[in-house]
């Protein structure tokens, strides 16, 4: 249409008028529903009044990414696009640091908790972690992280809950957003804000309990606590001539660092890796979709 708006006003509408008469009707398209407009009245002006011009309708703001309505309770809407992964300052295995692209995704706001696990183990009749005694977790740990769970385990309730695990490039974007900050509330170790070695507590923690820890996106337990099993074969970074002789497709990839862990090892771009049917109690996981 903006060849036509070149030509001048009245040859444009003119113009226009045969366009509309002569095109087929326009695919109906569905509006969602607002609100009831009010009527408003307008008087027709008399040939010496000067109509008063309409007012501009506003422009609505676009919605916030971060509440988007595709996020599930106890989920968070992580919204595509860039963001740095890696670290040139930390273990080889890390490096090099660049810039990585990313759809948008969900991710739990939480570990799995032993009450999700026993839900699934009830449901479905897996076989409970080798540490729960009468097919149930330990007393008063209903809102801790399940541990003693393997990569299978944890691939097994995801695909029950609908979901799947994370990626490392999404569990680390969740972790840290997108300046490439060290931990997720920053770039400064405060054993305050996480359950890691410096805070002395020696075990799992409730789920949620250090909420100045949260990430960018509001994701919690992200650092300390209980690694997390991710999708991915732990495998080297593009572009990196590190070599290990656990790279390949026979360990997986965690994430997050345990409450066993020192503040270093509890940074969001620290990697882990162990095989599949490995379990032990400082590993969790917590799903993504």
């Amino acid at each position: 249409m903006s060849s036509f708006l070149k030509g001048g006003w009245a040859i444009s509408a003119l113009l226009c008028l045969v366009l509309v008469a002569g095109c087929a009707p326009a695919k109906e398209v569905a509006i969602p529903p607002t609100s009831t407009p009010t009527e408003v009245a307008v008087a027709t002006p008399r040939p010496t009044d000067t109509p008063t011009p309409p007012k501009p309708t506003p422009t609505p703001a676009p919605p916030t990414p971060t509440s988007a309505p595709s996020a599930k309770e106890n989920m968070v809407y992580v919204p595509g696009g860039e963001f740095i992964m890696g670290s040139e300052e930390g273990n080889e295995d890390e490096k090099p640091q660049r810039t990585v692209n990313l759809d948008g995704f969900n991710i739990d706001i939480y570990p799995v908790t032993n009450a999700d696990y026993k839900e699934f183990v009830d449901a479905t009749g897996q076989a409970p972690p080798r540490h729960w005694e009468g097919g149930t977790y330990p007393e008063g740990k209903g809102d801790h992280p399940v541990v003693w769970v393997s990569w299978h385990d944890a691939q097994a309730y995801c695909q029950w809950a609908g979901k799947r695990l994370p990626t490392e490039a999404e569990w680390e974007k969740a972790a840290r957003g997108t300046d490439g900050r060290k931990w997720p509330w920053g770039n400064t170790f405060d054993p305050n804000k996480c359950n890691a070695k410096e805070s002395g507590i020696g075990e799992t923690t409730p789920v949620g309990k250090y909420p100045e820890g949260a990430s960018p996106y509001g994701v919690m337990d992200m650092a300390g606590n209980v690694w997390e099993w991710t999708a991915d074969w732990y495998e080297a970074y593009p572009g990196s001539s590190y070599q290990s002789a656990r790279f390949g497709q026979k360990n997986r990839a965690m994430r997050g660092g345990s409450w066993f862990d020192a503040g270093a090892f509890v940074r969001c771009s620290v990697r882990n890796n162990a095989a599949p049917k490995f379990s032990f109690s400082t590993i969790g996981f917590r799903c993504a979709e």
